[in-house]
């Protein structure tokens, strides 16, 4: 069952009068009603005995987090609950936008707010603000904090001050998370090149050719051109790094619990600026595994899953968008299979929609479009 619908049934009650609401007595009610899907997920992912000891600590990490969580966006969460599916109103119009060359800086995109009103636009998708290399960083995406704002576009005062006034004026803020993975000039990055075994662990290194040979005999490359290969040799730790996407954009390895646990305490604390939607990015690639393509794995679908059960718990407002370029018959896995149906993401960009949509300008003629649009499968209710 879609949890989302069943914390709203079970909190009923209280979602009538949220004055007298209890955030902490209904946070208590999602931990426990999320808890068995929670640790079915998390054995699954990692069955080792040595793993137990992270599972032990996971709802003691939700309570933290939750702690952490402001006030005044614990209501928000009752209030966007109460609503359920919030997301699918047609009052909705979204933006996306780079804040630089839109006008400037955060501030700038405050000042623009009674603009975006005019136009009826009502939700903002703001392209990474967060610090990052000084060089390439693939439009942001190279990430050098989950937190931090990019001295460019402002400071944290300036984004807490832009999602409070987004929030006055009924408007409602998308912002990505870089889930795969993160710039080698990550503080985690910085201490494995300093040789420090424990944040070595948090990413794929081999210290030769072996492992990553494996690997690439069946790995398709994303930029062939600009950056061939799955694998950077860096000479200060004499390793080979799984670098997917860019040499500078080194790829997590969640089969490892404490990057799980770890990137759980990012997402809250990225989300808790007062994030509406999640866009989880590059999702697709989040499990590895030799012999495969390692792109929408199994393992994958549950990872994101585990994420958004544990993000359910402690900010149920929160929603996520899949950003997975596949078919439309692909995408859809994306909202979760089986006994995970609606358990995982909650929207996703239908790709194929979009690169039609230009075909149907370019040609004049929408047959391939009709076509796509009369196939696309039967999504979860929610």
């Amino acid at each position: 069952m879609n949890q989302a619908s069943l914390h709203k049934k079970l909190a009923s009650k209280e979602l009538k009068d949220l004055e007298k609401a209890d955030p902490q007595a209904l946070f208590e009610q999602r931990l426990h009603t999320n808890l068995p899907l929670i640790t079915d997920l998390f054995n699954t992912l990692y069955p080792d005995p040595e793993h137990e000891s992270h599972l032990k600590k996971l709802p003691g990490l939700l309570k933290s987090l939750f702690r952490k969580r402001p006030e005044e966006l614990k209501i928000r969460d009752l209030n966007l609950l109460k609503e359920e599916n919030w997301y699918q109103s047609h009052k909705l119009t979204g933006m996306q936008l780079y804040v630089d060359l839109f006008n400037g800086n955060l501030k700038g995109i405050r000042e623009k707010i009674p603009y975006f009103k005019e136009l009826g636009v009502s939700l903002l998708h703001l392209m990474p603000v967060t610090t990052r290399p000084k060089g390439e960083n693939d439009g942001g995406y190279a990430v050098n904090s989950y937190t931090a704002v990019d001295p460019r576009f402002g400071n944290r005062k300036s984004l807490l001050d832009l999602t409070a006034e987004l929030r006055e004026n009924g408007m409602f803020l998308m912002l990505d998370f870089v889930v795969n993975h993160t710039s080698d000039e990550y503080p985690w990055a910085k201490k494995a090149l300093k040789g420090e075994q424990k944040y070595q662990d948090y990413y794929y290194m081999f210290p030769d050719r072996t492992v990553p040979d494996a690997f690439e005999a069946s790995l398709p490359e994303v930029f062939p051109a600009t950056s061939p290969g799955n694998f950077t040799y860096r000479p200060e730790i004499s390793k080979w790094v799984m670098t997917v996407f860019n040499s500078y954009q080194w790829d997590l390895n969640y089969t490892n619990p404490k990057v799980f646990s770890e990137m759980l305490a990012n997402l809250v604390n990225m989300v808790n600026s007062g994030v509406d939607i999640v866009r989880f990015d590059a999702l697709a690639f989040l499990w590895k595994e030799i012999g495969t393509i390692s792109q929408n794995l199994p393992e994958a679908h549950k990872l994101i899953a585990l994420f958004r059960m544990c993000l359910q718990v402690v900010a149920p407002g929160v929603i996520f968008l899949a950003e997975a370029i596949v078919s439309p018959h692909d995408i859809v896995k994306y909202f979760g299979e089986g006994k995970l149906q609606g358990n995982e993401c909650d929207i996703a960009y239908n790709a194929s929609l979009m690169s039609l949509l230009w075909n149907s300008i370019a040609t004049k003629k929408t047959l391939l479009l009709q076509k796509s649009l009369k196939n696309v499968p039967q999504k979860p209710d929610s």
